[in-house]
C-alpha cells in the first residue's frame, strides 16, 4: 500500500470519527430533548472537574443555553446532516474516489480562516491542535491532487 493510499486511509478515518461524533450527538441530543440542556452541560463540567472559567467551556455552556425543546430537532436535523457528509466523504476518500479527495480539500479549506481567527482571538492548545490536524489534511489533499493533475 502506497503512502498516499495510506494517508487517504489516514483521512478517512478522521472523517469517519467526526460523522461518528456528530451521531452521539444526536443520540445524546434526543434524550435531552424536553430537558435543559444548559443544566446537564454544566453538570457534565462539574462532573469531569473541568474548569468552568475556560472561555471554550463558558462558550458551549452559553451555546447549549440556546438550545430549546422547540428548536433542539432542527440542531438534530443539522447534525444528521453533518455525519452524513462525513461518512460519504470518508467512504469516497477509503475507495479513492477523485470527487471525494476535491471535496476534502474544499471543505478542510473553508474552515482554516475561523480557525485562525479563533486561534488569534482565543488562543488554546485545543484551537491550536485543530488548526494543525487541519492543515495537515488540506496539505495532504492538495498534495495528492496536485500529483493526479
Amino acid at each position: 500500500m502506497s503512502s498516499v493510499n495510506k494517508g487517504l486511509k489516514a483521512v478517512s478515518m478522521l472523517e469517519a470519527s467526526k460523522g461518528l461524533l456528530s451521531v452521539l450527538v444526536i443520540f445524546e441530543l434526543h434524550k435531552l430533548a424536553g430537558g435543559n440542556v444548559q443544566q446537564v452541560i454544566e453538570a457534565l463540567i462539574a462532573h469531569l472537574h473541568l474548569n468552568p472559567a475556560n472561555h471554550l467551556l463558558q462558550d458551549v455552556v452559553l451555546e447549549a443555553g440556546k438550545v430549546s425543546a422547540a428548536n433542539i430537532y432542527w440542531v438534530m436535523a443539522g447534525a444528521s446532516l453533518y455525519a452524513l457528509i462525513r461518512f460519504v466523504e470518508a467512504y469516497g476518500l477509503w475507495h479513492s474516489l477523485v470527487w471525494t479527495e476535491w471535496f476534502a480539500l474544499l471543505s478542510g479549506a473553508i474552515y482554516l480562516p475561523f480557525e485562525i481567527y479563533g486561534l488569534l482571538t482565543k488562543p488554546s492548545l485545543l484551537t491550536a491542535a485543530i488548526l494543525c490536524i487541519n492543515l495537515l489534511v488540506v496539505g495532504f489533499m492538495y498534495r495528492v491532487i496536485k500529483h493526479k493533475v
